[in-house]
């Protein structure tokens, strides 16, 4: 993932959206990551005979192509499904702004490279009123923690493991090793050398592929 994300904003005005909401349950027999993004938020996608809604906010023309969902209270709460996220990304969100989120979802977030970004209600309903038209455009300024939409930059937090995370796209074995790997070294030149196991070496090949 780039220091930047930058697209159109889809506003969902709504609090505590939970898991089932985004994917639900008689969608997780599916294992596969690839066009879970079809099912996302089906219910309020479709009616029951599985045609489009159209005062659903995916369903319009106008939201089409965006990439940065914009909620409010508690998105992704509920169960620990991390179907939720891969909806999500499948369907090309590549970053929700909201004032909080489940827990659970926001670790499943940063494991699947979905930036998961807080701001305060205010900021967030500006967001939301300015996106309704369809022509905001909000950029996520990892690198700098700056959202940008409509001239304004608005600061934000975000754990520094999340970001680094989120910037350079590894795996959490990946990003382990990229910060350990020296110190594994360091302790096996310490090692008496019946104990040897080369295991920095084995690691270098894991992190090369």
């Amino acid at each position: 993932m780039p220091e930047k994300i930058e697209g159109r904003a889809i506003p969902l005005p709504l609090d505590n959206v939970d898991t089932d909401q985004i994917i639900p349950a008689q969608f997780l027999r599916l294992l596969e990551k690839k066009g879970l993004g079809k099912y996302l938020f089906y219910r309020w996608r479709y009616d029951e005979r599985e045609r489009p809604k159209s005062d659903f906010v995916l369903n319009d023309p106008r939201f089409k192509d965006g990439s940065v969902l914009v909620a409010k209270k508690n998105f992704g709460i509920g169960s620990s499904r991390e179907n939720a996220v891969w909806a999500l990304t499948d369907y090309g969100i590549r970053a929700v702004i909201a004032e909080s989120f489940g827990d659970i979802f926001y670790g499943n977030s940063i494991k699947n490279g979905l930036a998961c970004i807080k701001l305060d209600e205010k900021t967030v309903n500006e967001i939301i009123e300015k996106a309704k038209d369809g022509n905001l455009s909000v950029t996520v300024d990892l690198l700098n923690k700056k959202v940008i939409f409509d001239g304004k930059q608005v600061s934000f937090e975000i754990e520094e493991y999340a970001r680094r995370r989120l910037m350079s796209g590894q795996s959490e074995i990946d990003y382990t090793l990229s910060h350990y790997l020296d110190k594994i070294e360091e302790h096996e030149k310490n090692m008496k050398a019946f104990m040897k196991t080369n295991l920095s070496e084995t690691l270098k090949k894991l992190i090369e592929g």
